[in-house]
């Protein structure tokens, strides 16, 4: 169940204390979990009734006869998803006595949904006494579920992104107003800078409190303040609101700008934890409460400590994919040599990394001018989306160079000869690529296309009487997928019209999340065709534009334009 992300020691130490009897069921009514004392209460130890139906094997009337399940309360509690509470129903023990028993329902929920129902069970003759203590263990439990529920809903929402400054926001809004009224989180850079990252208030907050999101002043290494004491490796602090000012010896100035930020807010209870592990503490998170009457206890601080060391696993795996990605997406745009000038032919290309938070692939694309004057053209999306994937990207860049330059034959050879080649001298398993040869006088023409493609998305011609058409032949298997006979690969030519422009893309283009692959090719041919006496440059930037929300993949394109008569 997802409340079990928690720490254990939770429910050890709540439930360890209980003198109540506590059961917990799953969604069906079956027993998971049982007490010592709920073991005395029913007579019945825990073995023999985990797995089992609570109603059918416990509830009796008082004639010992079965109760209908829609007319058991407790059942209703647990399809309802309600807590509830009974007085006097008789539960069949082991020795065949029949005990006349109080209970209290808390639902245990993951989003919006019951994962199951813990039950307190009380013998119905306890005196007060008893009942009041039944209650304060009853509201423990009911925190005890929502602290869980906080820590797991975190859990799955930090773990959908990479970006840093997205998984901080999220983890504000989940804080504020559940456990706290305000957060702060505090960063130490790879300089050993520190920068308030993120601030997050209530509804209606001060605006003016912003400025406290901001490049926080150099620690000293006499200060005392916790959050100095945090970042330095310290354990987590809980201060009381007479605790919230800073020392008196204390006279660094990251403790005053701290402590001025405890006190713009008003805060009364503040807990203080480091983010991350013992030797890997990459900041530190402030959770503040300004009312007296509700300040933080010993539960909240394991609560926060948890999340913090959560949310330190988070921003350093975001840092080391950063710091990949960074490589990775400069790795592919210094290889994405700089395109030729043939004659009156005229190309453009662009590169569009994926959005933030996803990794950036293996897109791209390539041009370069023949040993016998051809103009050789190239898209290709290597299979990945890491720093693999860009550097398997460099070896099929300048193995395929290499196979053309001074190649007469068709493109389907050279691609033969790159598959052969492939999985002895580089580190891709699959890939997907058009390669093409345009023909013809550079400066005269006329031009022609031959092209082979091995599994990439069609080459799209516009021609200049607004016509759109996908190159749908010359298609083949993908690199990589098997060992084709010799000279299998298929080739296509097309004579290219005076005007017309040629697009080579990447998948990237026409596919996002939601939409099949039709659709999209769809879309970039109704655009592309409005774009098609656009100078070349502008319709390259374009076709990127239009892109839809939601694409997840980096973009490569190529473009070429044949001179109008």
């Amino acid at each position: 169940m997802r409340w079990s992300a928690a720490e254990p020691d939770f429910w050890q130490q709540v439930v360890g204390r209980l003198s109540t009897a506590l059961i917990v069921v799953d969604p069906t009514g079956r027993i998971l979990a049982v007490n010592r004392a709920a073991e005395r209460l029913l007579g019945r130890t825990a073995v023999a009734m985990r797995g089992e139906d609570a109603h059918d094997l416990l509830h009796r009337p008082a004639d010992g006869g079965r109760i209908p399940r829609d007319q058991c309360r407790l059942l209703r509690s647990l399809t309802g998803g309600t807590a509830a509470h009974g007085e006097g129903d008789t539960y069949l023990r082991s020795d065949g006595r029949r005990v006349a028993i109080s209970w209290s329902t808390s639902p245990l929920m993951d989003d919006g949904h019951v994962t199951g129902m813990a039950v307190l069970f009380a013998d119905a003759t306890v005196d007060r006494g008893a009942r009041r203590e039944r209650a304060v263990h009853t509201r423990a439990l009911e925190d005890l579920t929502e602290r869980l529920t906080l820590v797991a809903e975190i859990t799955d929402v930090l773990g959908q992104t990479l970006e840093t400054d997205d998984a901080l926001a999220r983890l504000g809004h989940l804080l504020v107003p559940r456990l706290a009224d305000w957060t702060a989180v505090d960063l130490r850079l790879a300089s050993g800078e520190i920068h308030r990252v993120a601030v997050t208030g209530p509804v209606g907050r001060d605006t003016r409190l912003e400025d406290w999101r901001e490049h926080l002043p150099e620690d000293g290494e006499a200060a005392l303040s916790p959050l100095v004491q945090v970042l330095k490796g310290g354990d987590p602090v809980l201060q009381a609101a007479a605790e919230t000012a800073a020392p008196a010896e204390d006279h660094s100035a990251l403790t005053a700008a701290h402590s001025g930020f405890l006190r713009a807010v008003g805060a009364t209870s503040v807990i203080t934890v480091p983010l991350g592990a013992e030797h890997q503490i990459t900041g530190a998170l402030t959770v503040v409460r300004t009312d007296p009457a509700h300040p933080f206890d010993t539960g909240d601080l394991k609560v926060v400590r948890d999340i913090g060391r959560r949310v330190g696993l988070v921003v350093d795996n975001a840092r080391r994919f950063g710091r990949q990605r960074a490589v990775a997406e400069a790795m592919q745009r210094n290889l994405l040599a700089p395109l030729p000038e043939p004659g009156r032919l005229r190309l453009a290309a662009r590169y569009q990394p994926a959005p933030a938070g996803s990794q950036v692939g293996g897109d791209w694309y390539d041009a370069f001018t023949l040993k016998d004057g051809t103009l050789a053209l190239v898209i290709g999306d290597v299979v990945g989306h890491d720093l693999t994937a860009a550097a398997g990207m460099a070896q099929l860049h300048g193995i395929l160079r290499s196979l053309t330059w001074d190649h007469t034959g068709p493109p389907g050879a050279i691609a033969d000869r790159l598959d052969d080649a492939m999985p002895v001298i580089t580190t891709v398993p699959l890939a997907t690529l058009v390669l093409a040869r345009v023909t013809g006088d550079p400066h005269t023409g006329p031009w022609t296309l031959q092209w082979t493609s091995a599994g990439h998305p069609p080459p799209l011609l516009l021609t200049q009487d607004g016509q759109a058409q996908y190159l749908e032949a010359g298609q083949g298997l993908l690199l990589g997928a098997g060992p084709l006979p010799a000279g299998s690969r298929p080739n296509a030519t097309r004579p290219l019209p005076p005007g017309s422009t040629l697009l080579l893309y990447t998948d990237g283009l026409i596919e996002t999340p939601g939409s099949d692959l039709e659709t999209g090719l769809r879309r970039l041919r109704r655009h592309a065709v409005t774009l098609a006496r656009e100078p070349l440059d502008f319709l390259c930037d374009q076709v990127l534009a239009h892109v839809p929300p939601g694409s997840a993949d980096d973009v490569a394109l190529l473009a070429l334009r044949i001179p109008a008569p």
